[in-house]
């Protein structure tokens, strides 16, 4: 295997613009089989991208959560068809906004599942009156269980169900894990993914560790009308190359208060760590360290397609043609339509920073990519990453 094709790939990105500096872990089974890093981490100071910094991974920290949550599904204690008011009661009464702007009662209850292929009705506003009433009554800590109760007495926006639309549905999955189990969610996943994996490295919150040795943290800008910024667009659109970084700093704005943790954008972490949780899915929930911390079984429940043909018509950023959405990842599932090499299953997530996780158990392919650029044009990189990796193996 010549992974030449996949480390000028990366040295492109830099030269045209697409990344200040980008680095990338690929194992195939349990061996690693290539790591290279080009750039900067540090435009303006001139600091070398290693490959050792850390990275705000936002939605890759959904493969996490829907991991975790999925341990509980082994375990018998949530089952994904339960209504999540028999788990979070104050989703019982839920109401929806409609197009003429009424707010009408809903006539289906969320279902856990709903949580996982993000089909709740939730939207990714973080201005609503049921998150700013849990700034108050927590007076700006915002821990998890107390905001994802808050977020209920919000109208969603369609009918549970009805369609896909990217939300706070993760974040309210990794509450529904926390209250279930009664631990903080940071402490349920260091104690059953990240110490099992060895996964040292990855934190819900920063430390003045990771503030030390984390990259900086850019906003690409462009005069394009799809630079703007919030985490839906940012994932969703933009592939111009005609623009400028901006250094943004490296606080991550969906991490809400000191005691929230963000299932859906919380983690920070370095590849080499980060890859570790990629290789575990990639041999069927068996990590590096010999530990499994899924079966086989629920890895290839997780990357089976969800989305019914109405739920489908939704899911269409232009990166994931030719996919399906399983219980919190892309799923491949049209080869010819998504101009893919991968193989059918192929799964994995991207974040609104850069990150990419590429996962395929049928042959234990593993790969973490990572840059640290807002507005990361996925739909232009994330693709072109996925068909170069496979040309090499």
């Amino acid at each position: 295997m010549n992974y030449d094709k996949l480390k000028n790939l990366m040295e492109y990105f830099v030269e045209e613009n697409y990344a200040p500096g980008n680095t990338i872990k690929v194992y195939l089974g349990k061996n690693k089989v290539f790591d290279y890093s080009c750039g900067y981490s540090d435009i303006n100071k001139k600091i070398k991208m290693t490959g050792d910094e850390y990275f705000n991974l936002y939605s890759c920290s959904k493969i996490t959560t829907v991991t975790a949550a999925l341990q509980l599904v082994e375990k018998g204690i949530i089952m994904l068809n339960d209504p999540l008011y028999e788990y979070i009661p104050e989703y019982r009464d839920m109401y929806v906004k409609t197009s003429s702007g009424d707010i009408v009662k809903a006539t289906k209850d969320i279902k856990v599942l709903n949580l996982f292929n993000m089909t709740a009705g939730l939207t990714y506003n973080v201005d609503t009156n049921g998150i700013n009433k849990a700034r108050e009554i927590t007076q700006g800590k915002m821990d998890t269980d107390k905001v994802v109760r808050c977020i209920a007495s919000d109208p969603l926006s369609f009918e549970p169900g009805e369609k896909f639309q990217y939300s706070l549905c993760h974040d309210v999955l990794a509450g529904l894990v926390s209250i279930v189990t009664g631990q903080k969610f940071r402490d349920y996943v260091k104690q059953n993914i990240f110490d099992p994996l060895e996964m040292y490295s990855s934190t819900y919150h920063l430390t003045s560790k990771v503030e030390k040795n984390m990259a900086a943290q850019y906003r690409f800008v462009t005069d394009s009308s799809h630079a703007q910024l919030d985490i839906v667009s940012a994932q969703k659109y933009g592939n111009d190359k005609n623009g400028t970084f901006v250094d943004v700093g490296i606080k991550n704005g969906h991490v809400l208060g000191d005691e929230y943790d963000s299932g859906g954008a919380g983690i920070i972490s370095d590849v080499a760590d980060y890859v570790k949780l990629a290789a575990a899915l990639a041999n069927y929930g068996q990590g590096l360290t010999g530990e499994r911390i899924l079966s086989p079984s629920t890895v290839d429940l997780m990357r089976t397609n969800t989305l019914d043909e109405k739920q489908i018509k939704t899911f269409n950023w232009k990166q994931l043609e030719g996919y399906g959405y399983g219980l919190g990842v892309r799923t491949m599932t049209d080869r010819v339509k998504g101009s893919s090499l991968s193989n059918i299953g192929e799964f994995g997530w991207g974040g609104a920073a850069g990150a990419s996780v590429y996962i395929d158990p049928q042959i234990g392919l593993a790969a973490v990519y990572a840059k640290h650029t807002l507005n990361p044009r996925e739909e232009y990189y994330q693709p072109r990453i996925r068909n170069v990796l496979y040309s090499c193996l």
